[in-house]
């Protein structure tokens, strides 16, 4: 089953268009888990185990686990998550973009390496630098459009021959790029009425909305704008709200009752009508 089934699936089987972001930070672990050895792997795996049947993806950020030198929980955790949930993708957030044979080896990282279903990718430098990962035609490849950062919009609302550069970008990766079916956009939760404009351009393709929760995206407004005539196309992705709901030792518990919560916000307004 290649990434996109996978996700179709999981939207289907969970009723959910929830992705859970998987930031490891140490210093917000619950007090059970701090100092020992392997508590970045125990945090996100029983968090994971709690939120499972929940969700249509999980997304960890490589950066977290990387400047904790815990690639190898990161690897173990895909893993677990394939082994224990089949059938929920993994994307991993990564935002990689390069030339030649780094993407190659970038791509080969991403799903080879730590296993993962799909990967954002940052397309500034062009088609040739995503080649390795559209090539992967199992693989999802989620692609940098609106993001949701306010620096964003110093080059993404730039004019670029008399539309914004993002909806440029969302125009060449639905009519050029997505040849095999497997490409996706990110667009922020906070840019709600220009996730509508992409929605408009993209059809059906699905995309990745980060900015949920601590960002102070409004989820009315991303399902209002960003949603398919299903009901599905989005994954409404959220990290710290749910990973660090609680404190105490029934953390997980806390986690999966903020995801739920979610879940049932979005469900609310996927009923409304387009």
């Amino acid at each position: 089953m290649n990434f996109m089934q996978s996700l179709q699936q999981a939207w289907r089987g969970n009723a959910s268009l929830v992705c859970i972001g998987l930031d490891p930070e140490p210093a917000k672990f619950p007090a059970p888990l701090r100092g020992r050895p392997d508590a970045v792997f125990e945090f996100c795996a029983a968090l994971v185990d709690a939120t499972a049947d929940l969700v249509c993806a999980y997304k960890p950020q490589i950066a977290h686990f990387a400047a904790l030198g815990a690639e190898d929980a990161l690897a173990r955790l895909i893993a677990h998550i394939h082994t224990r949930h089949p059938g929920v993708p993994v994307i991993l957030d990564a935002k990689r973009g390069d030339i030649g044979s780094t993407a190659q080896h970038y791509a080969a990282e991403a799903f080879d390496r730590y296993g993962a279903d799909a990967v954002t990718v940052n397309p500034y430098l062009g088609r040739d630098s995503l080649q390795p990962f559209l090539d992967r035609t199992d693989k999802g490849v989620i692609v940098l459009c609106r993001t949701s950062n306010a620096g964003g919009a110093d080059f993404q609302a730039l004019d670029c021959g008399g539309e914004p550069l993002y909806l440029r970008v969302a125009r060449t990766v639905a009519r050029d790029w997505n040849t095999h079916g497997n490409c996706a956009l990110v667009v922020g939760a906070t840019w709600p009425e220009e996730l509508g404009k992409v929605r408009a351009l993209v059809g059906d393709m699905p995309i990745l909305v980060p900015g949920i929760g601590a960002q102070g995206g409004d989820v009315a407004a991303v399902l209002a704008h960003g949603r398919t005539a299903d009901g599905t196309g989005l994954l409404v992705s959220s990290s710290r709200a749910i990973l660090y709901a609680g404190s105490g030792a029934d953390f997980a518990d806390t986690a999966r009752a903020a995801a739920l919560a979610l879940r049932e916000d979005i469900n609310h307004f996927r009923q409304t009508p387009v």
